[in-house]
């Protein structure tokens, strides 16, 4: 190998390394952009189940209700309303990630035992 295809390959490296670090920061940046503009103070969806593809079912709070509503393809529709004291919101505080591990541990355990 000589010393120019060396320099080639470390350039190649080098620009790979900044394009990677750019899209990262870029995907972040859009992430928050996002974030914060679909964000609301009376609307937020609390929780969300998938059923299959395209259709889900969620918990919505709208002001200080809570609606149950389906989601699919083409329509939302209102399945029904449960008032605060039906609804216990999950254990996580908002901001607050899950643990990963302990995550991937638990589907690995519920797919060995299938």
């Amino acid at each position: 190998m000589s010393v120019g295809s060396i320099s080639q390959l470390i350039t190649v490296l080098f620009l790979f390394i900044i394009v990677l670090g750019a899209t990262y920061y870029v995907t972040m940046w859009i992430a928050r952009y996002q974030k914060s503009s679909t964000s609301g103070a009376n609307m937020e969806i609390m929780e969300t189940m998938r059923l299959s593809n395209t259709k889900y079912m969620q918990i919505v709070r709208v002001s200080q209700k809570y609606l149950v509503i389906a989601v699919c393809k083409d329509t939302v529709t209102l399945l029904g309303e449960l008032g605060e004291d039906e609804y216990e919101p999950p254990h996580l505080t908002k901001g607050e990630q899950p643990d990963f591990g302990k995550e991937l541990t638990k589907m690995v355990e519920r797919f060995k035992k299938k």
